[in-house]
């Protein structure tokens, strides 16, 4: 179905930081397959991983124990604030899961009522029909029928429009530590500080989507644990399977009460070659040194991109994002950035607010950062000359 405007462009296969089309022209990835590999392409230990799981079994049902997922989500919670975790097989049905389990939380505490869920303008929660509803944008509702009932959106970062927006039907806040879709947009951590005090306050779950952020991108294993703000429940995919489809919804013991026998299911959740690859990428990133080197790759990479900034402010106005979760506010359309970097043999993806997202496998180094800046750089110029400063702009 003509649901994608593909690009005519097709990889055979991939190495580290590149992908490489048939004929051997060589792209440098700031894709990631929209931050799903973490580790790149072909990571050895993935492979081995993998290979190995799939000479073995592939699925058995969640009818019967999984210890390969026992193993997983123990060492999720151990990572993490959680102390539940249900397997699903996508960003958004982990967003489902938080959203069912949000609702049936207030309902096994006396409190069927509160169902409604306040969500943010600009925010990116996924394509089924509730998270569509919860990220609010005309442009993907269009045409689908009247929006599923009960989400409150307010404006970005204003928190006395949430105040008024929480009422008795209210059940839960959700909203992503850094908006990535929406323009990778970095939410003030007295913001976030704000909404957890407000759902205490009020007996409401505060969820995080960390779909894009989680696993390492920010440079931590979850963007919250540098906001000194602990969610009540957080959905994750893209980089846990590192390219394997799998998504998780964590949760603490209170936020997952409701979630009894029968209450919730997936067929291929939490099979073993999922939690082959998701474990195999836990192993990488819970390494000793490996996260401490994503900072200083994500540092080392907006300070060349904040030298770009002023060599070429006619061209890119910000810099903005944590870790290798970047972005690239832009005075021309995002569009044309990102073209022009396919023709300097560069991926990156566009995002709202007039954004390219510049998405880097996390074992990016020093080599491929300085290649990178090169070919921005002259795409920079490129679009300089399409675009010429009008007379006595700023």
């Amino acid at each position: 179905m003509p649901t994608y405007s593909r690009v005519d462009l097709a990889f055979e296969r991939g190495e580290g930081a590149w992908l490489i089309t048939a004929d051997g022209k060589r792209y440098l990835d700031f894709t990631s397959g929209v931050a799903v590999n973490a580790l790149g392409h072909a990571h050895p230990h993935m492979v081995e991983a993998i290979t190995a799981q799939a000479q073995k079994l592939w699925h058995t049902s969640n009818l019967f124990r999984i210890p390969e997922g026992e193993t997983l989500s123990a060492r999720l919670c151990e990572l993490s604030f959680a102390d539940f975790v249900f397997f699903q097989n996508s960003g958004t049905e982990a967003i489902e899961c938080s959203i069912k389990m949000a609702r049936k939380y207030q309902s096994a505490s006396g409190k069927p009522e509160r169902y409604r869920i306040v969500t943010f303008e600009g925010a990116f929660h996924g394509r089924t029909m509730a998270a569509l509803a919860a990220t609010g944008n005309k442009k993907y509702l269009d045409g689908f029928g009247p929006p599923m009932p009960g989400f409150d959106q307010v404006a970005f970062g204003d928190l006395e429009l949430v105040k008024k927006a929480v009422g008795p039907e209210t059940a839960a806040i959700i909203i992503e530590p850094v908006m990535g879709e929406g323009g990778v947009r970095v939410v003030p951590h007295n913001f976030l500080r704000a909404l957890r005090k407000l759902c205490d306050d009020n007996g409401l779950l505060l969820i995080f989507d960390e779909v894009q952020t989680g696993i390492g991108r920010t440079g931590d294993m979850f963007a919250y644990q540098h906001t000194g703000v602990e969610p009540d429940i957080m959905a994750i995919a893209k980089a846990l399977g590192g390219g394997f489809p799998i998504g998780a919804c964590l949760a603490t013991t209170e936020a997952a009460k409701g979630m009894t026998a029968g209450s919730h299911g997936s067929t291929f959740g939490g099979n073993q070659m999922a939690m082959a690859a998701a474990n195999a990428v836990l192993d990488v990133v819970s390494g000793k040194g490996f996260l401490d080197k994503v900072r200083q790759s994500g540092l080392l990479l907006k300070q060349r991109l904040a030298e770009l900034k002023d060599r070429h402010s006619s061209v890119i106005a910000e810099v903005r994002g944590e870790g290798l979760l970047i972005g690239l506010k832009m005075v021309p359309p995002a569009g044309e950035m990102v073209d022009e970097l396919r023709n300097e043999e560069m991926l990156a993806v566009a995002a709202g607010d007039n954004v390219v997202r510049l998405l880097a496998p996390l074992i990016i180094g020093e080599t491929e950062i300085s290649e990178a800046i090169a070919r921005i750089d002259r795409a920079c110029t490129t679009l300089a000359k399409a675009h010429p400063r009008q007379q006595g702009a700023a």
